[in-house]
């Protein structure tokens, strides 16, 4: 007899949200349109609901981080909501401690930190962050260490302390797209996320050194590994490529050094891009799974199967809202039928 059980079933599935803002849209409509992605993605039963700190980047609205989730998360009712990451260079682990226990401590047991240490953004814009504190030779072990530490019931008895966070349970998350964020996630015995999405090529040799390094910790008894891709899904193929054309423009952009809001979609790429610029957009999105439900079950089985990760997270940019929400909508029948 054969088996008609989902072979995805049991892989976690949660959403990267940049807040990119669409032509046309202010500010303000892009966190809105955040909260009705959160609340609807809730309602689907996706596990978490991340957003990434970015500055310097007028398209991107996800610059004060800690505060948007504070947002999201106070209308959601159970989606976890965290970092997807805070950039640690650009914050002291005191600060970043309490505002994540602040967090914690107004939506218990919903709080994510997910942590790299990338600038998320140009050189000029982090000096500007840290000012005096800009370190060519920064230590992200060193810090995170410092963060969990005030995050601890034992550091009661430090002089400097964190108000609210010390003693609550935050899980931490190491974030990466290179092979030596692996190797300390491993060391640390903390999970990965590694972003697939717009760096793949050490992905694979990434996920094999976390694996190989980790170190059980009183965090977490064995790896776990999130991969973030880019997913656009539709009720047909050619509608899920029609609307990837968002995406493209978008990676066109960054490319050329010609950013723009999110644009709607467009009948031919070859209006947009070289050929040039085309081989290189499809390098940085090799891990981007568009079509339809048959399509995306078939693709992520064999993705699943060839990288045995633990969760998806899925980043979609996609020009109009309904159809980014329907495009959720599919891929959560993607993994639960």
């Amino acid at each position: 007899m054969i088996s008609t059980e989902n072979p995805l079933h049991g892989v976690h599935y949660s959403i990267l949200d940049l807040a990119v803002v669409s032509q046309g849209d202010t500010y303000s409509d892009t966190f809105r349109k955040c909260r009705e992605l959160a609340q609807k993605v809730e309602a689907l039963g996706y596990s978490r609901f991340w957003l990434s700190e970015h500055h310097n980047m007028q398209h991107v609205a996800s610059s004060a981080t800690s505060v948007l989730i504070g947002n999201i998360a106070e209308h959601t009712q159970t989606l976890r909501i965290g970092s997807g990451g805070i950039m640690l260079p650009n914050h002291s682990p005191l600060a970043v401690a309490e505002q994540f226990g602040t967090l914690s401590t107004l939506y218990p047991g919903r709080i994510d930190l997910g942590l790299g240490r990338a600038p998320g953004t140009d050189g000029a814009t982090a000096m500007a962050l840290r000012k005096n504190n800009y370190d060519l030779n920064y230590d992200f072990e060193a810090h995170i260490q410092e963060l969990q530490r005030y995050l601890s019931a034992e550091n009661s008895t430090a002089n400097v302390r964190a108000f609210p966070g010390e003693g609550i349970d935050i899980p931490l998350w190491i974030l990466g797209s290179s092979m030596e964020s692996a190797i300390l996630a491993g060391k640390l015995g903390l999970p990965y996320a590694f972003a697939a999405h717009f760096a793949p090529a050490q992905f694979y040799r990434a996920i094999e050194l976390y694996r190989h390094y980790f170190i059980p910790s009183d965090y977490l008894s064995e790896p776990y590994i999130l991969a973030c891709v880019n997913v656009v899904a539709a009720d047909n193929d050619d509608e899920a490529n029609y609307l990837a054309t968002s995406l493209y423009q978008a990676f066109t952009g960054i490319i050329t050094n010609t950013r723009r809001p999110l644009m709607p979609p467009v009948d031919d790429m070859d209006d947009v891009w070289t050929a040039d610029v085309m081989e290189a957009v499809m390098q940085m999105t090799a891990f981007t799974f568009a079509g339809n439900k048959t399509t995306l079950q078939e693709h992520f089985a064999a993705f699943i199967q060839a990288t045995k990760v633990d969760e998806i997270m899925a980043i979609s940019q996609i020009f109009d809202q309904k159809a980014n929400l329907r495009s959720f909508e599919i891929l959560a029948d993607v993994f639960q039928k």
